[in-house]
């Protein structure tokens, strides 16, 4: 058997077959990543840069676990619901004539706290009939 020698000639690659396949890649991711969702929301949340608290001579502060476990003025609550925290905060709040709906509420949660417990402690409040609420937090490193 006689091969014949091509004299000159340099093997080549064909690309049309490549590009083909690149593009029907391309077409598939671009296609795949169109449609994906976002699985968890992306949010700033603020930060406190007030002035230093003034002294309130009539203020509650109700302090809230990671667990969920509530404190009023450093007195442990036994229970969550919100029926023992109302009662909690009315004695908290007890003054010469009843409860007194000029006494501040300083609500101190944890950062890993369930929002239901800061939820229960707003709702404890509206029962009682104490409408002023604030919350606690951290100042910003600059400060």
């Amino acid at each position: 058997m006689k091969f014949r020698q091509r004299q000159g000639e340099e093997p080549e690659i064909n690309l049309i077959p490549f590009i083909d396949v690149l593009l029907v890649i391309l077409i598939f991711l671009m296609l795949s990543t169109s449609y994906s969702k976002f699985t968890e929301l992306q949010i700033t949340l603020p930060t406190a840069s007030a002035d230093p608290l003034k002294d309130r001579p009539k203020e509650i502060i109700v302090a809230i676990s990671a667990d969920g476990h509530y404190a009023i003025n450093r007195q442990l609550i036994e229970g969550r619901s919100v029926d023992i925290l109302a009662a909690a905060l009315a004695q908290a709040a007890q003054g010469s004539n009843g409860v007194d709906p000029e006494t501040t509420i300083t609500v101190s949660a944890d950062a890993a706290a369930a929002h239901q417990s800061v939820m229960n402690v707003m709702d404890a409040a509206r029962r009682v009939g104490l409408a002023r609420l604030t919350f606690a937090a951290q100042g910003t490193s600059g400060n």
